[in-house]
């Protein structure tokens, strides 16, 4: 019989917790089987697409802090309570109260038009009455930092950069920077307001809004016009002649709100502290009804946890949803979230988030420690019969409010979506619920439900603990 001694054993005990976190993740032939099972019943469920219809329907749009938030809230409790989540909880999240009420533009000369646009979220209001100015207009942000202060004082800035469809939505970097650093820095530089042409990528006679990051600079009025619109100023503009807009926009911070991210979990089976994430922000802009963005990804992640929630047994960890507060003006939710769990992100095991609509997913990719990147493929493999591919060079976020959560060290898959007619229609008044392919949401909800059990059911665990992932990107 082998006998050790006290100090042996002292350090055959301390080097267990590096044993287990270099040991290889796996996941059993039987789950994978199970898995498949799901993906298949996914296709055939319509537990999304009926949550989406109805918080459209019944709720409509959701502003932050706007007559709509707590409607939403409430109905998104009594929603996962129907669905048989064993806990629905909230976490108090605090954000400023911004507020629209009307919005008016058009161009005096040289010729006269009408302009549709819409303020932007923390933009100022103009003074009563509105403000008359002259515009000054640049192709790019670049060309507008570079810009003398002098050329654009007491004048409205008119950013013109274009955005167009990609599949990865990468031109939405290009829209974004102009409409959150575009107005600051137009403060900075002592204009009177600021325009740019939406973060869209249609053509349709309506405005994309979203928010502003006035941060170190005093707010004021700011706007996006309708592609359209943009063109006939842009037409204006070349043709040398100076160009006078006035423009009224009733909106501006009052105060701070108190909303909530809406939390519900099904208990796992052996290890129920530990949990996999997902979910999408119950928060939308108010022009729309916020189909897309997004109902569509709380959606999606409930339904695949009502899935799972009807297997005989449950998974070995628990299944976390949280419909996240306040995304669109600044991640609030998310980083609520992330504050409040940083201490047990370990137990977060794998998260990942749906914020860019309800069209087919097509790639998956991760950040994980190396020794589970083949249960990644392994849950890859499930979800290659749907369209999926997975690039295992590319890092993983988890999505918009979980990046705040990736960032405290939860590791993070990223399941993303075909954005080619995204940003046709996000932040605009077209976001609703016709712009929903029910195959397509389906096909979203079997890659979560597929993602969401394996990661539940591993053995070993993604790499989550404190700062995991703070040198990722550098």
């Amino acid at each position: 019989m082998l006998r050790l001694r006290p100090l042996a054993i002292a350090l055959l005990l301390s080097s267990a917790p590096a044993i287990a976190a270099n040991k290889p993740t796996s996941i059993a032939a039987a789950d994978l089987e199970t898995a498949a099972h799901l993906r298949d019943q996914a296709l055939h469920d319509d537990t999304a697409y009926d949550f989406v219809a109805g918080i459209t329907t019944e709720v409509g749009p959701r502003l932050a802090a706007g007559p709509n938030d707590a409607k939403g809230r409430e109905w998104t409790i009594a929603k996962f309570h129907a669905f048989g989540f064993d806990k629905v909880w909230t976490e108090p999240v605090t954000y400023p109260k911004w507020v629209r009420r009307s919005e008016h533009g058009e161009i005096l000369a040289p010729h006269a038009q009408p302009l549709v646009l819409a303020a932007l979220g923390y933009s100022a209001g103009t003074p009563a009455g509105g403000l008359d100015a002259e515009v000054v207009g640049f192709p790019t942000l670049d060309a507008f930092k570079a810009a003398d202060p002098a050329s654009v004082r007491g004048k409205i800035v008119y950013v013109g950069a274009r955005m167009h469809a990609h599949r990865d939505g990468r031109d939405y970097g290009i829209g974004s920077a102009v409409r959150t650093g575009g107005p600051a820095i137009a403060s900075h530089k002592g204009a009177a307001a600021f325009l740019l042409r939406s973060a869209g990528t249609d053509d349709n006679r309506l405005p994309h809004t979203g928010v502003t990051d006035f941060t170190g600079a005093t707010p004021i009025p700011a706007a996006a016009l309708s592609s359209p619109d943009a063109d006939l100023l842009e037409r204006m503009l070349a043709a040398g002649k100076p160009v006078t807009i006035h423009l009224a926009l009733d909106c501006g911070v009052e105060g701070e709100y108190t909303g909530a991210n809406v939390i519900a979990e099904l208990r796992g089976s052996k290890k129920p502290d530990e949990y996999f994430v997902m979910g999408g922000h119950l928060d939308s802009w108010d022009p729309g009804t916020g189909a897309i963005d997004d109902a569509a990804g709380v959606a999606i992640a409930a339904g695949a946890a009502k899935l799972i929630a009807g297997l005989p047994k449950r998974p070995a960890r628990s299944i976390r949803v949280v419909a996240f507060a306040n995304e669109e003006s600044g991640l609030f939710g998310g980083k609520a979230y992330a504050q409040a769990h940083k201490a047990e992100i370990a137990k977060a095991v794998l998260g990942s988030e749906s914020d860019a609509g309800a069209d087919r997913i097509w790639k998956i990719t991760a950040s994980v420690k190396p020794q589970a990147r083949d249960a990644v493929a392994q849950i890859a493999a499930v979800l290659q019969p749907l369209g999926i591919e997975y690039d295992a060079s590319e890092p993983g976020n988890g999505g918009s409010d979980l990046s705040a959560v990736h960032a405290v060290g939860m590791a993070a898959v990223s399941l993303h979506q075909d954005a080619t007619r995204y940003f046709d229609w996000h932040h605009s008044a077209n976001d609703t619920l016709d712009k929903i392919d029910p195959e397509q949401l389906r096909q979203n909800v079997a890659a979560y439900v597929v993602t969401a059990y394996l990661a539940a059911q591993a053995e070993g665990d993604f790499g989550s603990k404190p700062g995991a992932w703070a040198n990722e990107h550098e």
